[in-house]
Formats: C-alpha cells, sequence, structure tokens
C-alpha cells in the first residue's frame, strides 16, 4: 500500500504529499522497518518521478512551439558545458523543493538525458528519506490524511507549488537563445 501511495504521489505533476511524510507516517503507524520502507520509498519516487518525464517528453508536441524552443535552448545551454551538466545532477540530488517541476522541464528538453537524473535523484533520496524515517519518532503524524491535507491546504506549501509551476512555465517562456548568444 506504501509503495502505491508514494508512486502515485510522485505521478501528479503539483500538490502531492511529500514522500518522505508518507514514509514517516507508515514508519510510525505501521511499524515498518526502514531498512525495507527507505528502498520502496526510493524506487516508488524515482519510478513515478520517471513516468511523469516521460509524460511531459510525449506530450510536448502538443505544447506551444516556441516554449518547447525555448526550454529546449536552455536545456542545450546546460548540457553543453560539463559544469553545468554536473550542476544540474546536482540539484537533482539535493534538491530540497518539490521535484514534480523539475521533472516536468526535464521532460520536456529531449537534450537532457533522464536516466543519469533519475539516478542522481534515487541517491539523493536514498540519503533524505533514511534520515527523515529514522527521527520519525519526533513527529506526531497521526494520519495520511493529516499528512497529505497539512501539505495540501498549508498556505504556504500551496503558494511553494504555485511558484514552482509559474517558474516553469517562465522559463519556457524566456527567449533563452537570444539572451544565450550574448
Amino acid at each position: 500500500m506504501a509503495f502505491g501511495i508514494i508512486v502515485f504521489a510522485n505521478l501528479l505533476p503539483a500538490f502531492a504529499p511529500p514522500t518522505w511524510a508518507i514514509l514517516v507516517f507508515f514508519a510510525l503507524k505501521h511499524d515498518l522497518q526502514p531498512t525495507v520502507l527507505v528502498p520502496l520509498g526510493v524506487i516508488g519516487a524515482t519510478s513515478g518521478r520517471a513516468v511523469l518525464a516521460y509524460t511531459f517528453r510525449a506530450i510536448r508536441q502538443w505544447l506551444p512551439k516556441g516554449y518547447v524552443a525555448n526550454m529546449e535552448a536552455i536545456g542545450l545551454y546546460i548540457t553543453g558545458h560539463s559544469g553545468r551538466a554536473y550542476g544540474l545532477m546536482t540539484l537533482f540530488f539535493i534538491s530540497p523543493i518539490s521535484s514534480a517541476q523539475l521533472f516536468e522541464g526535464a521532460g520536456i528538453i529531449k537534450s537532457i538525458k533522464l536516466k543519469p537524473l533519475l539516478l542522481v535523484f534515487a541517491g539523493g533520496r536514498l540519503i533524505s528519506y533514511s534520515l527523515y524515517v529514522s527521527s520519525a519518532h519526533a513527529l506526531q503524524a497521526t494520519s495520511v490524511g493529516q499528512l497529505i491535507t497539512k501539505d495540501m491546504t498549508s498556505p504556504k506549501a500551496i503558494a511553494v507549488q504555485a511558484l514552482l509551476v509559474l517558474g516553469l512555465v517562465a522559463l519556457g517562456n524566456v527567449k533563452w537563445a537570444k539572451i544565450l548568444k550574448r
């Protein structure tokens, strides 16, 4: 059940509860062993994000051509220099923010290889989920509903998600090819 919830949450393009909260709930409520729960969480989150990214890659043909061209221009800029590419990998490894929009953007940009991003994402999540689950006793969550509604109804969480979605839209509306030629 935990695995299915985690995959589903990571398929959502925005406004999903964080995977760490789902893992902490199951660790506390069902007394699941972290050695089993954390790897399942990493596999579930990575699988969900993979499907999300590949879905955005598949639907890019229906997005405005100018938007896709702008996204490709920034993608070519990032992948055109090893330092910037490593920076992108680091972002996916340590990203403290919602990763949905990162994977949506990466999915739209065909010049960005998704498999390496998924691998570093999984590595980063293995570390962060291990820390969250191992310190779960400090939290007082009583239900999945509480965890979900807290993150979905918090004005701060809603604002962050809305800003990330708007950021993704804005990123694709910048004429990167012109800016980066300078």
